[in-house]
Formats: structure tokens, sequence, C-alpha cells
């Protein structure tokens, strides 16, 4: 229900401008799947499931698939939708649209503070200021560059992302020469054979398969983010082609980026030597002798770190944005400023950033361990709340004798369920998982204070509603 004095979406005083082109939102699509998770996370699965952990990616990928096809799918028939996590107000209802859109914006407004503390400390290795005073300097620079403009985001975060395609590429070329051979040290005039690595150290699934399914959760984690570019399409000319364009990409970019780039990681070097928690690309570059491999990579995920940085204002100040044009958060958070940006929902986050940086000066890793706990599975509540949404809209499509929308999901509707049950095998997964299980249980915390909140709201709407003089 949207309150009588809340400014709606589409007003003039309300109306985003559009002013971001087709290159930002293909380099905004790559920005948002390819990060952190990447470059460093991706060692926790090579490490629980050995060599075979680009198998685990390969699954993950094909389940933001068929996420992604379901957004295009929604994005065609409901293109008044200001945001992606609108869909499930228009498919399931107000509650849905309250509780999808504030988890939404919860996981990227945790992100602004992680991300900023992450990077305040890759930058402690070349400048020689305290962790506190390098992320306030983060925040005030991406503060700044959000209040902008939109044009503003997308020109960082395609640069941002162009050094981490460049980057890749350039691994992927220098990997595969080494795996073939022809730059690999030859002993006794016989070439090493890099590709024996695969299986010479306990097998290709040295843990079972039952491990490589659970890597799984690990890669989903990792590829999120692929949803942003339906965000930032409102702000360009044409967003529902785009958004479409973007969706039957993005498997081959995932295929691309994560899954070859992990097949040559563990081919270049014995996925034994990975550590948890340390850059494997590090590890294969240091393994092809190549030089200044570990500041090389530092540069490497300071830049992702900062793109997520980037891309976590932006995508947190536009939900915001939205919920308050819905009357689901305070009607200040639509006004916009001279250069239509939501200038309070920017605020919000920076204000998010600033006091997580401040709390991590008292406990570093207790602070930054609880906000990324909380945040842990909330994303795939939203990915099941918008897939269930895309099914009932379609349902109701059909009920009504509508046409079917210009583009579809395959196989409706049992794809769409198996999405959702191959979600929930990753939620059962983190369930059960030792290391994953405070993860699970914070995020159902954040999911049950979502859900009441929504519940007082309703509440409190109601009574004002009876007292009002008719």
């Amino acid at each position: 229900m949207i309150e009588a004095n809340t400014p709606q979406l589409g007003a003039p005083s309300t109306e985003l401008s559009r002013t971001l082109r087709g290159r930002h939102l293909m380099m905004i699509s790559i920005g948002g799947i390819v990060g952190g998770g990447l470059f460093v996370g991706s060692s926790t699965s090579i490490r629980a499931a050995g060599p075979a952990a680009f198998i685990s990616y390969a699954l993950t990928g094909v389940i933001i698939l068929m996420i992604m096809r379901m957004l295009s799918e929604m994005a065609a028939s409901e293109p008044h939708a200001r945001s992606f996590t609108e869909y499930a107000r228009a498919g399931l209802g107000n509650g849905a649209g309250f509780v999808n859109g504030w988890l939404y914006w919860y996981v990227w407004v945790m992100t602004v503070p992680i991300e900023a503390i992450a990077g305040a400390k890759i930058l402690q290795h070349w400048i020689p200021l305290s962790q506190f005073q390098l992320g306030l300097a983060l925040m005030s620079v991406m503060t700044v560059v959000n209040l902008q403009s939109a044009r503003s985001y997308a020109e960082f975060e395609f640069w941002f992302a162009s050094i981490k395609v460049a980057a890749i590429i350039a691994f992927m070329v220098l990997a595969a020469s080494y795996a073939f051979g022809w730059t690999a040290p030859h002993v006794d005039g016989m070439r090493h054979d890099t590709f024996a690595n695969l299986s010479d150290h306990g097998g290709f699934a040295p843990n079972g398969w039952i491990a490589v399914l659970g890597a799984v959760p690990t890669a989903f984690f990792s590829m999120t983010g692929a949803e942003i570019t339906t965000i930032a399409a409102v702000e360009s000319a044409h967003s529902s082609e785009a958004v479409a364009r973007m969706s039957s990409l993005v498997i081959w970019r995932i295929l691309f980026f994560y899954v070859v780039s992990l097949f040559l990681i563990v081919s270049v070097t014995p996925w034994t030597a990975v550590r948890s928690g340390e850059s494997p690309f590090t590890l294969a570059l240091t393994t092809m002798q190549i030089p200044w491999a570990d500041a090389i990579m530092q540069f490497i995920i300071l830049t992702a770190v900062l793109s997520c940085l980037n891309s976590a204002f932006y995508v947190s100040s536009r939900i915001l944005f939205v919920l308050a044009a819905r009357g689901d958060a305070p009607a200040s958070m639509i006004r916009l400023n001279a250069r239509r940006v939501p200038m309070g929902s920017v605020l919000a986050g920076s204000a998010a950033g600033f006091l997580g940086i401040i709390l991590a000066t008292q406990a570093p890793q207790q602070v930054f361990d609880f906000l990324v706990s909380s945040t842990g599975a909330v994303v795939i509540f939203v990915y099941v709340i918008t897939t269930s949404a895309q099914i009932k809209l379609r349902n109701d499509r059909r009920r009504e004798g509508r046409a079917e929308p210009s583009i579809r999901m395959w196989l409706f509707p049992w794809l769409s369920y198996a999405t959702i049950a191959g979600m929930g095998v990753v939620l059962i997964a983190m369930a059960i998982t030792p290391s994953l299980q405070l993860d699970f249980k914070l995020s159902c915390v954040t999911l049950a204070v979502t859900v009441i909140a929504y519940r007082i709201r309703k509440f409190r709407s109601n009574v004002a509603t009876r007292n009002r003089p008719q």
C-alpha cells in the first residue's frame, strides 16, 4: 500500500536519469559477476572439492542462468517495474515486495562496509596509513562519486570491470600456454605434464562427489550480482532489451571467467597447494614464475573490491529509492538532487559504510565476520521469492488468456521449479555444513526480522486507515 503523501515513481520529480549506454550495461553485468569471490573465494571451493571445483561453478552457472532468464521474462512482461525486486510485489503481493526489497537492500548496504574494510586492508600494503584512515578515505571518495550521477557510477564501473576482464584474459593466456607446455619447464628434455595435476593428488574429486556439490554454496555467493544490470538498465534508454541481451550471454561469461580459469589453475598447480583465503591466481602465477605475481594480484583484487564497493553504493540507493516510492521507506529517500540522484538513499548507504569502518576499529575481525555471516543466505531468499513470483505471474497470464511474453522461461514451469529446488539444495547444504551454519542461521534471523517489520507496518497502516476521517 502506498501512502497518500508518498511521491510515486514516474512523476517528473522522481524520474531517474537515462544516461547509461550499452557499454556501461555490458561492463556492469560482467563486474557484477566477477569479483573477489573469483580471485580469492574460489580457494575455499578448490580446497573442498579438489580439481573438480570448476564443475561446482558450472553447476552454479546453470542456476544463475535460469534466474536471469526468468528476470528477462518478467522485464518483458512487467516493463514498468523499476527494480527486479518489484516483480515479487507484482506476482505475490505487497508483503513479498516489501520483504524482497528490504532483504536485497540489506545485502548491498552491508556489502558497503565489508568492501570498504577489505579495500582498506589491501591499501595498507602500499600506503602507510591506518585501516581506519584508509577506510574513511575510500568511503568519502565513493560517496562523492555516487552523489554525482548514475553516469559517474557507470564510468567507474566500466573501467573497474575492464581492468578485471583484461587481467583474467591475460591470466588465461599465460596459464593455457603453461598448461599445454609451451612455456612450462622441460625436465631431461621432456615437457612437464601439467594436466597430471588433475588426478595425481588424490584423484579428480579427492573428497568425493558430495564435496563437489557441497562447494556449490561458496560458488553461488561468488556468482551473485548478475542481476545488477536489471537495476542499472532502468537508467538506460532500453531497459527490457538490455536485460534480454545480458541474460542470454551471462552463462558464457560465467563459463569463460570462472570455469575455464579455475580449470587452468588446478591444471597449473596441485590443488593441495591452494590455501583457503589466499588467492589461487597468485599461486598459479608464482608457479609459472611470473615476476611480481603477488603485487599484480593485490592490485587486481583491489580493483575487484572497489568495483563491488561502487556497485554496493549504487544498488542499495536504487533499491531504497524504489521502496520509498512504494511507501515502504521514508519519503525523503525518493527525493532527487539536481543530477537526478536519490541523495538520501545514497547517504544511507554511506552512513552504513562509515559506521562499519568505525566499529571495525574496535573489533575488526568480529565486525567483518558478522557482516558477512548475516547476509550469507539472504540473496538466495531473494532469488527464491523472485522465482516464485515468475511462476505466479506466468500462470496468471495463462489463466487470463493474455498473450505469452516476448521473452519466455525455457520449459516452463518445470525449469522454474527445478531452479527453486536447486536453491533449496544450496540452503540445505548450508544448514548441514559446519562452516556455513552460522551464516545460514543469521540469514534466517534477517529474514524473520524483515517479515516481522512488514507485519508491524501493515498493522499500523490498517490502524491509520480505520482512524482516518471518512
